[in-house]
C-alpha cells in the first residue's frame, strides 16, 4: 500500500518545477559602435596615458569571462564599420573579427552601409551569426533587409534576440546609398517581434541602434556636457510589453549601472563604444522571469592584457593584404590634432584649411561627426588619415549666399549633429540663447558677412547630399573633384614638411 502510494505520488509530481529549483545564470557580453578600432587607443584623458581596447585585448577578455562564466551570449548593437580596414575591405575584416570572437548576434547601425546595400548584403551572407534588422525593407519590394528576429540556446536557457535601427541613425547614412530601401518605426516592429517570440523563448534582448548620433570622440567618457542621452530606448522599453534587455548603441552613452526602467523593468545598458569597456550584465533566471541582475563596463586594459594571437594574426594579415603601405609615413605634425563634437577642434580647422586650399574657396565646412579619429603628434601614415578620414566622401564646391551660410551655422549651433566646423569664417555664438538665435556676429576674411553676397564654398559630398539633416547643402550646385577626401589630404600632406597647429579663433563662444 505504502509503495503504490509512493508511485502515485511520483507520477504526479511535476519535475519541470524542480528543473529551475536553482536560479540560473545568463552572461551577456555586449559591444557597440565599435567602429573598426581594431588597435588599443592611448587614454589621454587618463593619467598616464594608458592604452585601451583593441580586438586582440578585447578577444582575450571575452574568453577569459567565457572560462569563468557557465552560460555566456555575446552581441553587438550596431556599428562595427568605420576605419581603414573596414573601409579598405567594404566590411569583411570586421565581420572575420567577430567570427573569430563569436559573437552571436549582430544588431545593424547606420554605418554598416558605409560601402552601399550591396556590399554589406554580400557580407552578411558569409557570417555564420545572425545580422538582425526588423525595420529595413526594401522599397520597390517590401520584403525585409535582413532577420527580423533569432532565438539561440545555450544550456537549457532560450533567448529571443531583436534587432532594430533608429530613424535618426538611418538620417547618418549617405542618402545615395540607401535609396532603395526603406526604414520604418522601430516600435512597431519590435512590438510584433515581442508577441511572436515571447512564448517560445525564456528571455527576450533588443539590439537597438537609435537615439541622437554619438560624439564622434574617445574621451567621451571623460567629457559629461557631450554625452547623449537614451531617451528612444527608455521611450521603447515603456511603450512594448515584454522585453527584458535592451543592449543600445548609437548614442555612445556609456551606462555605468545598468538602467531599469521604473514601468517595465526592462535593463537598458551600452557602452561608449570604440571597444575600451566590454559590456558585462549578469541576469538571475528563476525558469519565469529575471529575478536580479548586476553589471557593470569593463576597462579593456591593453597594457596588462596579452593580445589574443590569433586575433591578432588576423588583423596584420588583413593590414598586408589590403594595402601593405597603411604604415606608410605621407607626413608630420607639430601637434595632436583632435576632435570635439561640441566645439572648434583642431582636427576640424585642419581638414576645412584643407578643403579651401585645394579648391580655392574662401569657406569650407566640415560636420564634426565626419572626424572619426585623432592624427598624432608627430609621424602621420597613411593609415591615420584613413581612420581619421574613412568615408567615401569627395571634395566638392559651390556658391552660397551669406543667408545660407549663417542658417548652416545656426544649425551646427543646435548641436542636434555637433557644432559645424569651418574654414574662412569668424563666429561669435552664444549657446544660451535659444536654438535658431545662437549666432550672434559672422565674419569672412575679416569683413562682415552680407547675405546678399555669394561665397565660393567647399565641403564633402555627404554634406553636399543633405547629410546629417543639413538641407540647406542640398540648395547648392556643386562642382565634384571626383577625389576622396582622405586621398586629398594625404596628397596635402606630402607636399608639406610638417602641419603647424591650425589658426583657432574661428567659433568664439560669447562671454
Amino acid at each position: 500500500m505504502r509503495k503504490s502510494f509512493l508511485i502515485l505520488f511520483l507520477l504526479s509530481f511535476n519535475f519541470n518545477s524542480v528543473s529551475y529549483a536553482e536560479e540560473k545564470e545568463i552572461t551577456i557580453l555586449y559591444t557597440n559602435d565599435f567602429h573598426s578600432a581594431l588597435d588599443p587607443i592611448p587614454a589621454y584623458w587618463i593619467d598616464g596615458s594608458p592604452k585601451l581596447g583593441g580586438a586582440a585585448h578585447l578577444s582575450t577578455l571575452i574568453n577569459q569571462i567565457r572560462a569563468q562564466e557557465e552560460t555566456v551570449f555575446l552581441f553587438d548593437s550596431g556599428d562595427m564599420f568605420t576605419g581603414t580596414l573596414a573601409t579598405l575591405t567594404q566590411g569583411e575584416a570586421l565581420l572575420e573579427m567577430m567570427m573569430t570572437m563569436e559573437y552571436d548576434a549582430l544588431g545593424i547601425g547606420n554605418h554598416e552601409f558605409d560601402y552601399g546595400v550591396e556590399p554589406f548584403k554580400k557580407g552578411i551572407s558569409k557570417v555564420p551569426f545572425p545580422v538582425l534588422g526588423a525595420n529595413i525593407f526594401y522599397k520597390d519590394t517590401g520584403e525585409i533587409f535582413s532577420r527580423s528576429f533569432t532565438i539561440l540556446e545555450r544550456n537549457g536557457i532560450r533567448l529571443g534576440v531583436i534587432g532594430v535601427i533608429g530613424l535618426d541613425a538611418r538620417s547618418v547614412i549617405l542618402p545615395s546609398y540607401v535609396e532603395n530601401l526603406e526604414f520604418r518605426d522601430p516600435v512597431f516592429y519590435v512590438r510584433k517581434a515581442v508577441k511572436e517570440l515571447r512564448s517560445l523563448v525564456d528571455v527576450i534582448v533588443v539590439l537597438t541602434h537609435q537615439g541622437k548620433t554619438g560624439p564622434m570622440q574617445t574621451d567621451a567618457e571623460a567629457r559629461p556636457e557631450v554625452q547623449r542621452d537614451f531617451d528612444e530606448d527608455i521611450k521603447l522599453a515603456g511603450e512594448v510589453e515584454g522585453i527584458d534587455v535592451i543592449v543600445s548603441g548609437h548614442a555612445h552613452r556609456g551606462i555605468e549601472v545598468p538602467f531599469v526602467h521604473p514601468k517595465s523593468g526592462t535593463i537598458i545598458v551600452q557602452t561608449y563604444g570604440y571597444g575600451t569597456r566590454l559590456g558585462f550584465l549578469k541576469l538571475f533566471f528563476d525558469g519565469k522571469k529575471i529575478t536580479n541582475h548586476n553589471g557593470e563596463l569593463l576597462k579593456v586594459w591593453s597594457d596588462k592584457l596579452e593580445p589574443d594571437l590569433n586575433m591578432q594574426n588576423k588583423i596584420n594579415f588583413y593590414k598586408n593584404k589590403v594595402d601593405p603601405y597603411i604604415g606608410k609615413i605621407v607626413g608630420s605634425s607639430s601637434v595632436r590634432l583632435v576632435r570635439d563634437y561640441v566645439a572648434e577642434s583642431s582636427l576640424g580647422n585642419f581638414s576645412t584649411d584643407v578643403m579651401r586650399a585645394m579648391t580655392g574657396s574662401e569657406i569650407a565646412f566640415q560636420n564634426a561627426g565626419g572626424l572619426r579619429a585623432d592624427l598624432p603628434e608627430g609621424p602621420v601614415t597613411k593609415g591615420n588619415i584613413l581612420d581619421a578620414f574613412p568615408f567615401h566622401n569627395t571634395l566638392v564646391s559651390g556658391y552660397m549666399t551669406g543667408k545660407q551660410i549663417k542658417r548652416i551655422l545656426e544649425q551646427g549651433l543646435s548641436l542636434e549633429r555637433g557644432m559645424i566646423q569651418v574654414s574662412g569664417i569668424k563666429a561669435i555664438y552664444n549657446l544660451e540663447n535659444s536654438i535658431g538665435k545662437r549666432l550672434i556676429s559672422v565674419e569672412v576674411n575679416g569683413e562682415h558677412l552680407k547675405e546678399n553676397k555669394k561665397y565660393m564654398i567647399a565641403t564633402q559630398s555627404f554634406l553636399g547630399e543633405g547629410g546629417d539633416l543639413y538641407d540647406t547643402f542640398l540648395e547648392v550646385e556643386y562642382k565634384d573633384t571626383e577625389k576622396y577626401l582622405s586621398d586629398i589630404i594625404i596628397s596635402y600632406l606630402k607636399d608639406k614638411d610638417e602641419i603647424k597647429e591650425p589658426q583657432e579663433g574661428r567659433l568664439i563662444p560669447y562671454r
